[in-house]
């Protein structure tokens, strides 16, 4: 007689059954490819509340359960100031999926509040910065975030629209503040519309933005907002339709770079130009 699974095992299930071409195995290919998880390593892995992150923490559980690779996990929510809703939500979410998440609290929402300028620049350097600090007191070596290929694919253009430069984002980084440190990115394979679909076959609901600059794209008619990553979303939706492998195309461009045929490029901070190899 088969046993009974609880609910945060028949969604854990979800992902390695109904969703593994869409969800485990590009999380996998991920992770291989990119050689995200080594023997021996100690992972903080960094839930927000938002669908992207409960995945990938689901993911790692179910990893760290089953592969050959011995390594660690730790399950950490930093709260920048969350109402009682959202941090309630985060809860309620993390004890049905039994994720065994670790709060820490920090002030940060107040201070991006009063300190003018760019508070969402400001915010994310800081969360950043808190996740690293959180982690090495934990003993880890990487923390994993849940960016997926739809963020690739957003931020590589968006860069090119309004940085004026063709900058991509990275799978894996070494951290520049805190020595033995890197950031790990294991959804990068991963399709935004593919969690959409887990989500919504688990019944699953989520805070959509816990940042208070923002709330307002959680209320808006079509669910996205109008920020310029939910503009170049909707635009990458738009051409789409026309262009099926426009995603695909613009996640390879990223991994196909010829750099002989730019004027000019920076690496490791020193900026090059074409005209060196005129240079006598």
């Amino acid at each position: 007689m088969a046993r009974e699974l609880s609910y945060a095992q028949k969604v854990e299930r979800s992902i390695i059954k109904t969703y593994r071409k869409d969800i485990w195995n590009p999380f996998i290919q991920a992770c291989q490819n990119y050689n995200l998880i080594s023997p021996h390593d100690r992972i903080a892995v960094c839930i927000s509340g938002g669908k992207d992150s409960v995945l990938l923490a689901m993911c790692m559980k179910h990893l760290h359960k089953y592969t050959l690779i011995p390594f660690e996990v730790e399950f950490i929510c930093m709260d920048p100031g969350y109402n009682a809703e959202n941090r309630n939500r985060i809860e309620q979410n993390c004890e049905n999926l039994e994720i065994p998440v670790k709060f820490f609290e920090t002030n940060i929402f107040n201070v991006t509040a009063s300190a003018g300028g760019n508070p969402c620049y400001l915010c994310a350097r800081m969360r950043r910065g808190y996740l690293y600090a959180i982690a090495q007191e934990l003993g880890c070596n990487k923390i994993a975030l849940g960016h997926h290929l739809s963020d690739v694919i957003e931020t590589t253009v968006m860069g090119m629209f309004y940085g004026s430069q063709l900058q991509a984002m990275l799978p894996r980084i070494k951290s520049t503040n805190f020595e033995g440190m890197e950031l790990i990115r294991p959804l990068y394979c991963v399709h935004e519309k593919s969690i959409i679909n887990w989500r919504d076959y688990n019944s699953l609901t989520f805070i959509q933005c816990a940042c208070r600059f923002v709330d307002e794209y959680s209320h808006s008619a079509d669910g996205i907002g109008d920020s310029k990553r939910q503009e170049i979303k909707k635009l990458i939706a738009q051409l789409k339709k026309s262009n099926p492998d426009i995603e695909h195309n613009i996640f390879k461009s990223i991994h196909n770079v010829k750099l002989d045929t730019f004027i000019s490029y920076k690496q490791n901070g020193t900026e090059h130009s074409f005209l060196e190899q005129f240079n006598p």
